[in-house]
């Protein structure tokens, strides 16, 4: 994990309580010798910050035909996942600058506990003063291998399952570095991000008797409608 933080994971029925370690905020710049834009780069704040239905004001995305909007209002990365990262990197003997700090994934919320074998599509938990809900994982592009200058990440990120995810917002309100992230509400079945990303992102679907996994899949509502329309094609 990044430099200098110190996370703190709790569990008690079921239930997670963690914090935001690092809230970060991005705006478009160019990516791209092409002339492509993107918001990936995003920067720590120190400071409270709204956080409404299509995400955090001053955050914005480059392409909204892809990115944001409110099932993706925020992205979250799991703090646990750099040191993996890095280890990745060192047996290329290759020690990779963006890994010092969070970011690098382009996360909105780096925090302990948020891993996609924990969370399930519709758990909600309250961040500040809103109330988020998981709604997808996040699927790699290119834009991962160019921001890191090296090919073949995304397809790492695929292999591995280490996507994080992204909130939609149920209630809006302020949040701020060091509030707690406290689950609220568990959903009823087992439908975690890391099951949901290998089905639709994975390759799970070419799997013996995955098509029944995916029409129950397309019919879960609190599943961002993106990844509900995938999971229908899949079953065909």
């Amino acid at each position: 994990m990044p430099m200098g933080m110190v996370h703190l994971v709790r569990y008690a029925a079921n239930m997670m309580l963690s914090q935001i370690d690092v809230l970060l905020i991005g705006q478009p710049k160019p990516f791209h010798a092409d002339g492509t834009m993107s918001a990936i780069a995003r920067a720590p704040v120190d400071r409270p910050v709204f956080l409404g239905k299509h995400g955090f004001v001053g955050d914005q995305v480059a392409d909204p035909t892809v990115h944001g909007g409110a099932d993706k209002a925020v992205h979250f990365y799991p703090a646990e996942h750099y040191p993996k990262w890095i280890a990745h990197f060192a047996a290329e003997n290759f020690v990779h600058p963006l890994l010092d700090q969070a970011g690098a994934f382009g996360e909105n919320i780096s925090a302990s506990g948020l891993l996609e074998d924990n969370l399930r599509i519709g758990d909600q938990f309250r961040l500040g003063r809103a109330v988020v809900e998981v709604a997808q994982g996040r699927q790699p592009c290119w834009k991962l291998d160019h921001r890191f200058g090296v090919h073949g990440l995304s397809g790492a990120v695929i292999h591995t399952g280490r996507c994080g995810g992204y909130f939609r917002v149920i209630e809006e309100g302020e949040v701020a570095p060091g509030d707690h992230i406290e689950q609220v509400y568990a959903a009823g079945h087992d439908w975690t991000i890391a099951r949901t990303f290998h089905l639709l992102i994975g390759g799970g679907h070419r799997a013996e008797g995955a098509k029944s996994a995916l029409r129950t899949l397309a019919a879960l509502e609190t599943m961002a409608e993106s990844w509900r329309t995938r999971a229908a094609k899949l079953a065909g």
